[in-house]
């Protein structure tokens, strides 16, 4: 997510600290009341990380998988958790991650970036170019397609790295609804 977040906020700057808060609260699945209140705990794991390291909190960004496609369900859960956010953020700029069927469709729009972290690996043509948020499971696609080594879920971010470092973040091929809102959400940073 870091480098996701770099390649299209480069105004953030070497100084910005990104910091990850590992939480298994799923937010996709609560509403009302109970969406708040996980809202509410997130947020304020985020505040006191800022507090702890001295640090003004500015962006609030977070990640899910949604473990489904870009439908009408994906546009209901996103509006409902980005509202969320944004009532319990008013003073900060956030942003939401939700992403169809889970990362790795978003990885998938950087085929290039996965044989520079093996270069054994090659995203096979009935992979690329697509829209990755219709593809069922695309993890599993990865582990079964890419050969030797098998992807692992550990291998996303040094692909993210490697898409950030050869400038692929900011051209993807082919498309997914779910990151398009993403990055839309990023540059609403003002």
């Amino acid at each position: 997510m870091a480098a996701l977040i770099r390649a299209h906020r480069p105004d953030l700057g070497a100084t910005a600290k990104l910091v990850r808060i590992n939480d298994p609260v799923r937010l996709r699945r609560k509403s009302g009341p109970d969406l708040a209140a996980a809202v509410k705990v997130l947020v304020g794991k985020a505040r006191a990380k800022a507090v702890q390291r001295k640090a003004q909190l500015v962006v609030f960004a977070v990640h899910e998988d949604l473990d489904g496609f870009t439908d009408s369900d994906y546009g209901r859960v996103r509006a409902a958790v980005a509202d969320e956010l944004a009532r319990q953020c008013a003073d900060l700029h956030t942003a939401l991650a939700l992403a169809a069927w889970e990362s790795e469709g978003w990885l998938l729009l950087f085929p290039d970036a996965f044989p520079r972290v093996r270069p054994k690996w090659k995203v096979p043509a009935q992979l690329r170019g697509k829209d990755s948020g219709r593809i069922k499971e695309p993890k599993e696609e990865l582990k079964r397609r890419l050969g030797s080594p098998t992807f692992r879920e550990s291998d996303g971010p040094l692909v993210a790295r490697e898409a950030l470092t050869h400038g692929l973040i900011t051209a993807p091929e082919g498309r997914n609804d779910s990151y398009s809102d993403f990055v839309r959400d990023l540059a609403d940073w003002a």
